[in-house]
């Protein structure tokens, strides 16, 4: 009887030490022609960026939904201030926030809250669109908190990074203000 409960122990102890491993898999796949070193370098440089300001054009490709809209972002560490004309047809839009705390201005249809920007999108727009991840993807870097296929460029930069269900392709890189 003791040899049978030991028995079990070992098995179960096996499946444990087998699922404990599972969870410490890499959460970034590394793919392409840069190097890794060079990448986990520039990564650590990019992510103390947490002030930038942007102004452009932002398209987006659905199955069900696509456009393009005129896009002003500011950022100043935690706080953002991202404005969109014209997205999808819909008119302008205005999202502010922190952690916490999210407002949304749509043109002609009012001032709505929620704690997420995720949430208050969904909610008032329909759009499933992952705000969070956003100002990680801007910088060229993929999202802390869940695994990520990134495609080097010859520059040891992002060319292609695959996150969540979306897909993210960097086509240039231009540095300002060092």
């Amino acid at each position: 009887m003791f040899y049978r409960h030991l028995r079990h122990l070992v098995v179960f102890s096996l499946i444990a030490l087998l699922a404990g491993c599972a969870g410490f898999g890499a959460r970034e796949s590394v793919e392409g022609h840069g190097s890794p070193a060079l990448w986990s370098a520039h990564k650590q440089q990019l992510t103390q960026l947490d002030g930038w300001q942007i102004n452009g054009k932002v398209g987006i490709r659905a199955p069900k939904d696509s456009g393009s809209a005129t896009l002003f972002w500011l950022q100043r560490q935690d706080y953002y201030d991202i404005r969109l004309s014209g997205p999808l047809g819909r008119g302008a839009a205005r999202l502010t926030g922190r952690p916490g705390s999210v407002l949304l201005e749509v043109a002609n249809q009012g001032r709505y809250e929620a704690p997420t920007p995720e949430e208050l999108l969904g909610e008032q727009l329909g759009w499933s669109l992952p705000v969070s991840h956003l100002v990680w993807w801007v910088r060229g870097l993929p999202a802390p908190g869940s695994k990520s296929r990134v495609t080097l460029n010859g520059d040891s930069r992002l060319a292609n990074l695959e996150q969540d269900g979306w897909k993210i392709e960097y086509l240039s890189y231009v540095e300002q203000n060092g």
